[in-house]
This record gives C-alpha cells, sequence and structure tokens, in this order.
C-alpha cells in the first residue's frame, strides 16, 4: 500500500456511472426549477419615508403593488414622491434578490454559477 492513499495499488477505484452523473445533475436542476417558482409566490415588502411608499415584490423581481399614503398627495411635492418611489423601489429589489440568492443558495450549496436567477 502506498503512503496515505489508503487504496492498494492495482485495485479498482470505484468510480461513478455517466448515469449517475447526469441522474444528479438533473435532480439538481428540477429543483433550481422548483426553487424559483416558488419564488414567484413569495414576497418581500419596503417602505420609504416612514412607509409613505411601501413596494411588495416577488422573489422573482417582479412588482405585486405600489402603496402610496394619500398625506404625501397633501404635500404636493412630486418630486418627493418620486424620490419616494424610487427608494422603496430600490430597497425592495435588494431584498428580492437577497431572497433568491438565499434560496437558490441553499441548492447550490453557496456556488456562484451565472444566469441561474
Amino acid at each position: 500500500m502506498s503512503k496515505g492513499r489508503g487504496v492498494p495499488r492495482g485495485m479498482p477505484v470505484p468510480r461513478p456511472g455517466p448515469g449517475g452523473a447526469q441522474n444528479a445533475l438533473q435532480a439538481l436542476q428540477q429543483k433550481m426549477l422548483e426553487t424559483q417558482d416558488a419564488l414567484a409566490n413569495e414576497t418581500v415588502e419596503a417602505s420609504a419615508g416612514g412607509e409613505a411608499v411601501t413596494v411588495v415584490m416577488t422573489g422573482q423581481q417582479k412588482v405585486q403593488s405600489i402603496k402610496i399614503s394619500p398625506d404625501v398627495f397633501t404635500a404636493g411635492d412630486v418630486e418627493m414622491l418620486q424620490d419616494l418611489i424610487v427608494a422603496a423601489f430600490t430597497e425592495a429589489m435588494e431584498k428580492s434578490q437577497q431572497l433568491a440568492a438565499s434560496r437558490m443558495g441553499a441548492i447550490t450549496g453557496g456556488l456562484n454559477l451565472p444566469g441561474l436567477l
């Protein structure tokens, strides 16, 4: 037996057959598709301006709703309203991307595989 190897020389090393790797890959792809579908039903919420503007977004970065408090309209400041919408949307997008990365990372073991999200 060679030092530090644990397998005697001349002894065959078991290797997975080509079907085993392909089956594992197909199972991973299926789990990823299921997770992406589930993300369509999960939502995140972000607010700006003390909940003057609230954005609800899915885990697939699709906006479900935007709520604007009537109090914002009484102020009459259009620029402020625009800024609040941008801020709430940006925060919702970040939360949605974090949610998706978390769910997909649980499947891929933290591997950064481009094009998965």
